[in-house]
């Protein structure tokens, strides 16, 4: 839908009932129903009582996948057969962003700093890394290996130690390149 709005603003800027039409398209409510935050609301409930079983019973529902009889962690196999399975040109964008976006990121890392200042007081700061960061990608109906570069890279350019990942797995597939990408960003 929003390229079809983006398409009719570029149409129809000129049009004098274009301001009246755009105005009312971002005057409507965009709102989470309150149906949708009663199920969510409830799915947090329950994955905070019962952890690890809750989401097993959610996968199933949504994602068609029996996670008690697939593994939860992707092993390293799996990443090495998802980057066998992988295209070669694709792998190669992959490792050439994950480069460029190391670049970048290692630019913009602060520096630590100490002094003393006139009176004798020893005075500065230090930057630390997170203990360690999750990051959910989209895998459902799309998927975007980019978004794992784009977010694991930064995170280990900052020295966070431990990155975790979590990805949909429609009917325990998960596409090969996210895991590749996985593999790349570390």
């Amino acid at each position: 839908m929003l390229q079809d709005v983006s398409v009719a603003v570029e149409l129809n800027a000129e049009d004098p009932a274009f301001e009246a039409g755009f105005l009312g398209l971002l005057a409507q409510k965009r709102e989470v129903s309150e149906e949708v935050s009663l199920v969510v609301r409830q799915i947090i409930r329950d994955v905070r009582q019962t952890g690890d079983a809750a989401l097993l019973l959610l996968s199933k529902k949504f994602d068609s996948i029996d996670l008690s009889k697939i593994p939860m962690r992707v092993s390293e196999e799996e990443l090495g057969a998802a980057i066998k399975a992988s295209p070669a040109d694709s792998l190669k964008a992959l490792h050439f962003a994950k480069e460029r976006i190391e670049t970048y990121h290692a630019k913009q890392r602060p520096t630590d700093q100490s002094f003393t200042d006139a009176l004798g007081v020893k005075l500065g700061w230090r930057w630390t890394a997170l203990e360690s960061v999750g990051l959910y990608v989209p895998g459902g109906s799309a998927s975007y290996p980019s978004s794992v570069l784009m977010n694991a890279v930064p995170a280990k350019v900052a020295g966070v130690p431990r990155v975790a990942m979590v990805v949909p797995a429609l009917k325990g597939e998960i596409n090969p390149l996210v895991l590749a990408a996985a593999s790349i960003a570390g």
